[in-house]
This record gives structure tokens, sequence and C-alpha cells, in this order.
């Protein structure tokens, strides 16, 4: 559509009594079926005959509709949701107030169709009975009376709305203000706190015409006159008046050629100054009732960003000004604050709105000033700079990529923008380091893959991050590298070791998203033993920091880092962390604990390497099990590793079990045929019990005697009840005849034609049943559909068993003795 006239902005009202922007569009009206009635529709705007709705509203004629600024049509659509349709001109916004007027009924001369009706019924007949609302003299001796009558009349909407409007009608607002001069020159304090009263009031009646009238040119001064004299104050009146004509002095760092713009900047400075610091806090009851006041300096804000963006002379005499080396210190700063504010204002721009003023920003050279900008000795303007730049990476990150990455095919390491941020960083002379977090979080942004886009000609992930390690990532781990030179920090004070933990946990990021770059990074310049040295640090958070890292690291499960970490021994540093610490209970000791069962749980390799290596200074560490755990762990690899036959054979019963579906392992099933027999006769417990009980499963042989794996010690039963087995094959087949006399038993490593039930029970580890008179050999070659060890209720009932407390109390009946039963 090419009808400007009915271009228009959604707005809704959010919890805060923000308005936020829904998007543009082309507002009609007309007859919508589904809502059996004239309806406002909002189309958004495509290349396309038609846009997506964005609302579709029934003109309802008992709803309240506001026109505001003669380009704002405000109403309420429920109790807690508000709408705003901002048009681009005042003949739209005129158009459309007659067609919902004419809906309902109404002169399309008025700024509001209805009273807003929220009173009871006794109330109402009250207020019908005395259609307007008649207001005292204005005069000096009727300040009082009026006073009290808005005070009256601010908890009733329609008391409030009748007194809006005789306000309005009667210009009742420049005669109090007349009468607000006389009280200033004859002194009356009684007066003007009278009038404090009345001008609060009028601002909580919520209703731009007033405001439009309070806030002219002529009007603005003696309102904020008015809200001086707080009875509050005993009589000393603030000088709001005094900072805003001598303080606070509008500085025009580009001439504004445009009066009305110019105008426009004054009013909203001047409303925000009187919402933020001269009227006083409202309470709940009064924060609602200056919404219309937000939206007056929302807008307003609105209005200025869009005139600036089309004032193409302005912005190029900005950044030309900017960039020009001619152009003093003082200049530069005004001219920097300025461009922090104009973006700040953006914010309330719409998204679509928002792109186009970034882009042109971009366009005009906004990063290449920022460079000039960043490398000024003046705080004040890096900080600005700094808040600028923010404003960019959080709104378009590619963008700032892109021209990071173009920059670096012309200059040097030392001057590219992305290392001034760097640095700036590492130099932050603010003891807490608060400029230090502001851009370590936008550098975390830049290098975050998740906000990386790939496309058909280019990956901007790959590009990137080799620029980054190539070029940047030597300047943000120089202060890590410069203080790790020794066996301990080279520099343990605070602010340091701050620096060292933002650093840390910028890198700790990359291991986390990153993939082969920060690995190889890592590896080949030694980052993990460096950072590991941290954790002889007098400050703990820093401690700990390192060994989040180390413990990332571990997290990937990567062999390349295993290999280097048992290469360079770097668990000795963490071993000696735990040791200093002793047997304090805090962060550091948990951290450590935790790490090392991590690794006894999942890294095989590690836990090789820690037993091999620190286990005289870890063995007498028993008030937890992680490091007998790991000693175990250990010792059970070594075994499988010492028993190729009995891995394989393990294998082959994992992987030819008879199962009743087409299901894999679950987690239970394969714990039973990893595990060893001391580990499952504690099914509760982190890791194995107590050395006694170790004792006492393997037949109290000693401590030191090799744990006997579950499967040798069924070989061993096998060739000792041979002959059992023989006595229990005659037994079945004297059965009632439920087996076939076809049945052949043999144990056989074959996986042909061989079908396993789940293992009897006094083949599983600990288990009651597993004695002289135990049940047939597990793996059997079957003829018939059920062969004779194949119960699957039995299998069921053993399977509770295991993991149950009380099977030592009952145990299970052997296979054996249901046979013969």
């Amino acid at each position: 559509m090419t009808d400007t006239r009915r271009r228009v902005k959604v707005y809704t009202l959010n919890e805060d009594r923000q308005w936020d922007d829904r998007g543009t569009g082309h507002v009609s009206s007309g007859y919508v079926e589904r809502l059996k009635g004239m309806s406002l529709l909002v189309r958004a705007e495509s290349d396309g005959e038609s846009g997506s709705l964005l609302l579709e509203s029934k003109i309802n004629p008992n709803t309240a509709y506001q026109k505001q600024q003669d380009t704002l049509i405000v109403w309420s659509e429920a109790e807690n949701y508000d709408l705003a349709l901002s048009f681009q001109e005042k003949a739209g916004c005129d158009e459309i107030w007659e067609k919902i007027c004419q809906v309902q009924g109404k002169d399309p001369s008025v700024d509001i169709t209805q009273e807003l009706v929220d009173e009871s019924e006794e109330e109402r007949f009250d207020d019908m009975s005395s259609p307007g609302l008649e207001l005292p003299p204005c005069e000096l001796g009727h300040l009082e009376e009026l006073a009290e009558l808005v005070a009256s009349s601010l908890p009733s909407p329609l008391r409030r709305e009748k007194l809006a409007l005789a306000v309005e009608n009667e210009g009742y607002i420049r005669k109090l203000l007349e009468l607000f001069r006389q009280c200033e020159d004859l002194e009356n304090a009684d007066g003007l706190h009278h009038l404090y009263e009345i001008v609060k009031g009028i601002f909580l009646l919520n209703r731009t015409a007033l405001f439009e009238v309070m806030f002219s040119e002529e009007c603005i001064m003696d309102v904020i006159g008015c809200l001086e004299h707080d009875p509050a104050l005993d009589g000393l009146p603030r000088r709001h008046r005094d900072f805003l004509t001598k303080t606070a002095r509008f500085k025009e760092v580009i001439p504004i050629g445009d009066p009305e713009l110019r105008a426009k900047i004054h009013q909203t400075y001047r409303v925000q100054y009187i919402q933020d610091m001269v009227l006083p806090t409202p309470s709940v009851f009064e924060e609602n009732m200056l919404s219309t006041l937000h939206s007056f300096i929302f807008f307003n804000k609105v209005e200025i960003v869009g005139m600036l963006q089309d004032d193409e002379k302005f912005l190029t005499d900005l950044f030309a000004q900017l960039t020009d080396e001619a152009t003093d210190d003082d200049k530069r700063h005004e001219l920097v604050n300025f461009l922090k504010e104009f973006c700040a204002f953006s914010q309330t721009l719409q998204p679509q709105n928002r792109d186009t003023f970034f882009k042109t920003l971009s366009n005009m050279g906004i990063l290449p000033a920022l460079e000039v900008i960043l490398g000024m000795d003046d705080v004040q303007v890096r900080g600005a700079a700094t808040d600028i730049f923010s404003y960019l990476v959080e709104y378009n990150p590619s963008m700032v990529r892109e021209f990071i990455m173009q920059e670096s095919q012309q200059n040097d390491d030392d001057i590219l923008l992305i290392n001034l941020i760097i640095e700036h960083m590492i130099c932050d002379s603010d003891p807490e380091l608060g400029g230090a977090v502001q851009l370590m979080g936008l550098l975390r942004t830049l290098v975050d893959p998740e906000n990386m886009m790939a496309t058909a000609n280019k990956t901007e992930k790959t590009e990137f991050l080799s620029f980054f390690y190539k070029h940047c990532m030597h300047v943000l781990s120089a202060p890590l590298l410069a203080n790790t030179t020794d066996d301990k920090p080279s520099r343990d004070d605070f602010q340091t070791s701050q620096l060292l933990a933002l650093i840390l946990e910028l890198l700790t990021f990359c291991v986390e998203h990153h993939t082969y770059h920060i690995k190889n990074y890592i590896i080949n310049k030694d980052i993990l033993r460096r950072v590991l040295v941290l954790t002889a640090s007098q400050h703990a958070f820093l401690a700990l920091c390192a060994l989040r890292f180390m413990r990332r690291i571990i997290g990937l499960k990567d062999e390349f880092y295993n290999r280097y970490i048992m290469k360079n021994f770097l668990f000795e540093p963490v071993v000696k962390a735990f040791l200093n610490n002793g047997a304090r209970y805090n962060l550091m000791n948990s951290a450590i604990i935790e790490m090392f069962e991590y690794v006894r749980v999942d890294v095989k390799s590690l836990t090789a390497h820690i037993v091999e290596n620190y286990w005289k200074s870890l063995e007498d560490v028993d008030y937890v099990q992680t490091f007998k755990g790991l000693k175990l762990r250990y010792e059970q690899q070594r075994e499988r590793q010492d028993n190729p036959k009995l891995d394989s054979m393990r294998s082959i019963l994992r992987n030819h079990r008879f199962r009743r579906d087409a299901r894999t392992l679950d987690d239970d099933e394969e714990m039973w045929f990893n595990a060893d027999e001391e580990e499952l006769e504690d099914c509760e417990a982190v890791v194995p019990p107590s050395d006694s009980k170790i004792t006492k499963a393997s037949g109290g042989a000693g401590e030191n005697e090799d744990l006997m794996d579950p499967i040798s010690k069924f070989m061993e039963r096998k060739k000792l009840k041979d002959s059992d087995d023989k006595e229990v094959l005659g037994k079945s087949s004297s059965l009632s005849g439920r087996q076939s006399p076809s049945f052949k038993l043999s144990f056989s490593g074959s996986t042909t034609k061989t079908s396993l039930s789940s293992p009897p029970a006094s083949l599983r580890p600990g288990s009651p049943g597993s004695g002289a008179k135990g049940s047939p050999p597990t793996a059997a070659t079957v003829t018939t559909k059920v062969g004779l060890v194949d119960y699957p209720d039995d299998d069921e009932e053993d399977e509770e068993e295991v993991g149950g407390e009380s099977k030592e109390e009952t145990p299970p009946l052997s296979k054996k003795s249901k046979l013969s039963s």
C-alpha cells in the first residue's frame, strides 16, 4: 500500500508500564463477520499484496478511545491490556478517529469517546445528578478549597475524568500558574503549598491534553516551580529551575537547523527531569495514574530519533567531526556523549527501524570512529565509547565481526578494534573492574558460535574463530602467561586476581563452545599447566576458577586432552592444592573431590594415571570413598587387561543373552556384566564397601588378594559340579513330560543357535545360590521353544532380588531346587 496516511505503529503496554513495539503496518476499518461488528485492522508491511495481521480489534461501543498528540489513538482492550496506534500522518489519525466516533455516535471533535465509569451504583447515581464538576474561582482565597477538591476527586475514576474536563475546558492551568507567580512574589508559603498539591494532582489525572499545556514552552518552568514547594520540605524549596536554566545547559554539538526538533529535544529533557527528579516517588496507587506521562516521553523520543535519522546533513557532520584529527578533545567528548544518547534513544524504535538506524551508523563509519575514541586518554570518553560499542554488539554482533576481519587485512594486530577492547579490559583502573566485566561480556558475545551465521558462501564461525585465535588470543592470554612463570602467581593482589579470573572465565567459555581452535591453543601453548599455577593463589575465587577450567577440559573426555594431562603430570598441582587445603570442608575440597569422582566414573585413562602416580599421597583419605574407588577401578581395569579371554567371554554373554524382545541392554544389565562381585554386594554405595567386606567376599584370603571375577568363579564351579549337572538332567528328564526328550544341554563359546536367559541366581555376584549345588551352566543350545533353564518368571524375580535390600534375608530358590520341588 502506498497510502502513508494510514501507516501506523502498533504498541502494547507491558507490565512495567512501558510501551512495546508490535510492528508497523497499514490500518483500515471494516465489518468483520467473526467479530460481528466494525473493527480496526492493521496488516504488517510486506512485499506482497497483503501482510500478516498485526491487529484485529472490534470497535466496542462502550470502550473509551483517546486521541493524543494528533497522531495517537489509545484504548484498553481488557483490564490490563492497553493498545496504541501511532500514525505517520495526522490526516490518517483523523480519518480513523472519525470511524471510531461514528460507530460510537460521538462528535469527532472530542479527545475521548467515553467516560471511564468504574463506580458503584450509588456513586454513579450521585454523579448523574450533577453532570458537570464546577471548579471554585481561580483566586488566592480559594486555593485551599481547590486543593481539597482535587484530592477528593483522585480516588474516583469518574470524578477524576470530570475534573480533568473542567480544568481543560476553562483554561484553568494558565490561571493557576499566574497565581503561582503572585504567591512567589508575595512569598505566600501556604498558597505555594496548596499549588504544589493541586499541580501534583493534575499530573495524576493522566490526561494528554493537560500535559500538552503544562509542557508547553511558556508553562513548563512554572509547573516545575510549583513542584519545588513540597510541604514536606519544611519551607526549604528545591531549586530545580536553577539547575535546568544554569547548570544543565543545552549544547548543540552539531547545529540543529530544525526549530521543531530543537523544541522537542528541550521538552523531552525537561519532562524526563520532572518524572525522574521533581515528582515524588509514586505510590502503588499513583504509579498506574502516570502511564500517560510515560507514554508522552516515549513517543517524544521516537519522534526525535526519527527526525535526526532523516537529517542526512546532521549525521554526516557528526561523523566527520568525530574522525577529524583537528577536532579538540573537549569537542570530541561532547560529540561522543551525544552519540551515546542517540544510540540509547534508538532503543525505542521498532525492530525494522532500529535495523535501519544501525546500518546507517555503520555506513557512516561508527566503528572506525570508535577506534579513534578508544585511543583517547579521557576515561569518561572511553566509557561512553564502550557503551556505544555495547549497543552495536548486542544488536548485531555479525556486523561487528565483519568489520573486525576486514580491518585485519589493512592494520597491524596492535591497533585492531577488538584488541583495543581486550587491552582496555586488561588495563581497567577501576579496583572493582566494572568496565572490564562489561568488556568481557562483549567479547564473549563476539566469540559465541551460537550467534554466528552459516551461509552457502561462507561460514562465519570458521572464519572468525580462525582470525581470533591467530590475531587476538595472544593479547587476551598475555596477563595469564606473565603471572604464571613460576610455581605460584607472580602477582597475587586482589585486582590482578580479579582480572585473571575474568580471563579464565572467557577461556572456559571457549573450551565449552569452541572445538579444535582452543584445543590446539591449550596444548601448543601449555595453557593448562600455566592455569594450574593459580591453584596456589591466596584468593580462593581464583584457585576455583583454575579448577573449573581443568574440570571443563576433563568433562570433554577428549583423549588428546587426556594424553596432554598425563604427559605433563598436570594432576600434581591439583593434588598439592587438595593436601594443602587439609581437612577443611570448603568449596576447594568439594571441587577437587568432585573432579576425582568424575574421573573415577567416566575416564579410564586418567584413573590409571592418578593411581599410578599419586596413590601414595591419597591413600590415607578415607572420609570419602572416592580415592579407594579410584584404586578399585584401576585394579579392575588391570585384571581385565591381564585376562583378555574373560573379557571375551563377558562380551559373548553380553551380546547373546536370551531376550524376550529386541531391546538393547538396559543400564542395570550393563552394570551387572561390567561389575565385579564386590561392587554389587552393596548396590546403594557410590563406591565399594570397606576393606573388611572385600576380605570377606574373597573368602578371607586377605585384603591384598586379587578379587576373582564372577565369570572365572563360575568356570571353577562348573568343573566341580559336572557330575551334579548330570544328576540334574536325569531328574529333569523324569519330570511330567514338560521338556522335549531331544533337549541337549552343552556349554559352548559358540554364538550359533544359542539362546540365553537372564543369568541364574547362582551366577550373580554375591548370590546365596552360588554353593556346590548351584544351577546348571548359563549357555544352552536349545532345540525346543522353551529350554530347560529358561524361566521368564524366575528371571524377573531374580532381577528384583539383586537390587533389593532384603536379598540376604530371603535368598531365592536355586533353579535346581525349583526343578526338584
